[in-house]
């Protein structure tokens, strides 16, 4: 199990990563990972605060810029969320905001745990057109 959660963070990665242009790959960007455990009966209306927050911070703040969030099949309260910022400084603007602040309000209690971990890029690879 802890080998496929490997493989699929991997994956997430570059996912996210393929994402960025040839001009953002020289520029040094936080990845950040967050794995998250959900209390399972209250994983619907997590999941919901969760689309909410991510969706505002893509649509108005321009320094955040993707986030990808997966569920295990096998045990879907344990998240993985993915985020990609412009830089250090949009992650302290991110965290700063009102959407987040909401979010982790309404959240507080359907935590069980949570794990934050910086990620370094170390390459980047996609089709042409994407």
């Amino acid at each position: 199990m802890k080998n496929s959660i490997l493989i699929l963070i991997g994956t997430l990665s570059l996912t996210i990563l393929l994402g960025l242009n040839a001009r953002s790959q020289e520029k040094e960007h936080m990845v950040r990972m967050a794995k998250i455990k959900v209390d399972p009966l209250q994983l619907n209306e997590y999941n919901a605060a969760l689309k909410e927050q991510m969706n505002t911070a893509v649509k108005l703040e321009r320094g955040v810029l993707s986030y990808y969030a997966v569920a295990e099949k096998v045990d879907p309260s344990v998240i993985t969320i993915i985020e990609v910022y412009a830089d250090t400084a949009a992650y302290k603007a991110h965290i700063a905001t009102p959407h987040f602040k909401k979010y982790k309000a309404k959240v507080e209690e359907m935590v069980k745990s949570l794990e934050l971990v910086g990620l370094n890029v170390i390459g980047v690879a996609r089709k042409p057109g994407m």
